[in-house]
C-alpha cells in the first residue's frame, strides 16, 4: 500500500445529486493533479471550505470564483453563473449516511452527541454551536509506532438560547 496521497475526485454515485458545475470542477482539478489542501492555499482558505465549493454545499465569493477560473483554467463567465447563488446543503447523501468513512462521522455523534451535549451545556449553558460561524480543518498525526490519526478540529461561535 502507497504512502502517496491520491487526489480525490467526484464519487459517480452522488454526482447526479451535486449541482452541474462540480463535475467541471472535480475533472479540472483531476487533470491538474491538485490536492484539496493545493487548491485551498490557492484560494486562501481552509481545505473543508475549499472541498465544500467542490461539492456546491458553501458559498463561494467574486475572489474564489477568480482564482479557481484562473488555477483551473475553467471559464470565470461559467463559474460566476454557476457558483454565485445560494448553496442547497445536505443533498448530497442518504441519512443515514452509507458511505462508511461518512458513517463512522455520524456514529460519532449517535454514540457521543448527549457527552457532547452535556459537558457544552455546563461549560456554556443553555444553547448551540453555530454551522454558520463556523470553521474546521483537518489535520493527520503519526504515532510513535508509525500508525496514522485523524484530528479533526471543529470550531463554532457558542449561541446560547434566550427565554421568551
Amino acid at each position: 500500500m502507497s504512502s502517496e496521497p491520491r487526489i480525490a475526485t467526484l464519487d459517480p454515485t452522488i454526482a447526479q445529486r451535486l449541482p452541474p458545475h462540480c463535475a467541471a470542477l472535480f475533472e479540472a482539478k483531476q487533470s491538474k493533479g491538485l490536492s484539496f489542501g493545493a487548491i485551498a492555499n490557492h484560494l486562501e482558505r481552509s481545505e473543508v471550505a475549499c472541498a465544500a465549493l467542490f461539492y456546491g454545499q458553501t458559498t463561494a465569493s467574486e475572489e474564489d470564483i477568480e482564482r479557481l477560473s484562473k488555477l483551473l483554467e475553467l471559464p470565470q463567465q461559467v463559474l460566476t453563473s454557476a457558483m454565485s447563488g445560494f448553496p442547497d446543503r445536505g443533498r448530497a447523501g442518504p441519512m443515514p449516511p452509507v458511505e462508511p468513512l461518512i458513517y463512522r462521522l455520524y456514529e460519532i455523534v449517535q454514540n457521543y452527541g448527549y457527552a457532547y451535549k452535556a459537558i457544552l451545556n455546563e461549560k456554556f449553558g443553555d444553547g448551540i454551536m453555530s454551522a454558520i460561524c463556523f470553521s474546521t480543518k483537518v489535520e493527520k498525526e503519526v504515532d510513535e509506532a508509525g500508525s496514522p490519526w485523524v484530528v479533526i478540529t471543529l470550531k463554532g461561535k457558542w449561541l446560547p438560547f434566550t427565554r421568551f
